[in-house]
């Protein structure tokens, strides 16, 4: 079973770009979250968390595509491998999320996104964020525009959840490493 330590040292090996080791902390760290709300390993979800971009750095264009074998054969469980190449569903490979990690995972990529976001307006970063204020900005498809409203909105239905329920879960997981994910603000 992948842990934590083999995922970092995967997934540092090829990620060098500081924003992309960034992003994969916070999705980390919401997966954790997500673990625990669905009762599940912790650090088993954190460490797909932290790997689900292994080839994005360097494959931009065929992200995903370069994944699958050279995780496997590092000796990366089946299973985890599955949940990273489906948080691309319906973008760049056609495997759909069918566990909650699966679903978790495509979910929760995006979603980090809008969160880190926001969190990065506010003089005490994420450590304040409160859902009602994530909500309005979430609903401003000018904020964050990059990020795929409609695949979180899937996402979330796909975990019979709603997109208050599950953000609030990620913000509240996210909270106890704003430092460690630079979202403690200018004034903390």
């Amino acid at each position: 079973m992948l842990t934590l330590e083999r995922a970092k040292e995967l997934n540092d090996s090829m990620v060098t770009e500081e924003n992309l080791r960034l992003h994969a902390k916070n999705v980390m760290y919401a997966m954790g979250a997500m673990a625990d709300q669905f009762g599940e390993d912790r650090e088993y979800w954190m460490a797909v968390g932290y790997l689900h971009d292994y080839d994005y750095e360097k494959y931009p264009d065929e992200h995903l595509r370069h994944t699958e074998q050279p995780l496997l054969d590092a000796g990366v469980d089946p299973e985890a491998v599955r949940a990273i190449l489906s948080h691309g569903y319906g973008i760049c490979t056609g495997i759909k999320p069918e566990t909650n990690m699966e679903k978790s995972l495509y979910t929760v990529d995006e979603l980090t996104g809008i969160i880190q976001a926001c969190a990065r307006m506010r003089p005490y970063g994420i450590t304040d964020l409160e859902l009602k204020s994530f909500m309005k900005k979430f609903k401003d498809k000018k904020f964050a525009a990059k990020c795929d409203r409609e695949l979180i909105k899937k996402g979330c239905e796909m975990l019979n959840m709603t997109v208050n329920e599950v953000a609030d879960i990620c913000i509240n997981g996210m909270k106890p490493y704003a430092d460690d994910i630079g979202l403690l603000g200018t004034d903390s």
